[in-house]
């Protein structure tokens, strides 16, 4: 088996170079967005295994993102990175189709292993926020 394939969603570069720095060696970056429209042809697309996306982008943000992937079938794995550390967006995301919840100050620590728990068929949410 291949390497698992990630599809990356968030507005910021900054970010998104972070988060390659931390997937790249373990995971096949197949792409990165900027909006989540462009996220939503890009899984339709590509079909990763894994879509990391941030809640909060231009366009489309990443909960409507998540919620129309899912409600058009899609078999993709979705992690939301965020700042967003409220329950009601941690409820938020869950509802809308999540398998993970990590926050970005967790990036190092939290995003491998919610990566592999939703491939397992588990859910996943940074531990500075699981009470």
């Amino acid at each position: 088996m291949g390497k698992i394939r990630i599809l990356l969603a968030d507005d910021h570069e900054t970010i998104l170079r972070r988060v390659r720095a931390v997937l790249g060696e373990e995971f096949e970056i197949v792409a990165a967005v900027h909006n989540g429209r462009d996220a939503v042809k890009d899984v339709q697309h590509l079909n990763p295994d894994v879509l990391v996306i941030d809640i909060s982008m231009p366009i489309l943000d990443g909960l409507r993102a998540v919620s129309e992937l899912r409600s058009k079938g899609c078999r993709t794995k979705f992690i939301f990175l965020t700042v967003h550390e409220d329950p009601d967006f941690v409820a938020a995301a869950f509802s809308a189709g999540a398998s993970g919840y990590v926050t970005k100050l967790s990036i190092t620590t939290d995003l491998v292993p919610a990566i592999h728990e939703a491939l397992e068929g588990r859910t996943y949410v940074s531990q500075s926020i699981a009470t």
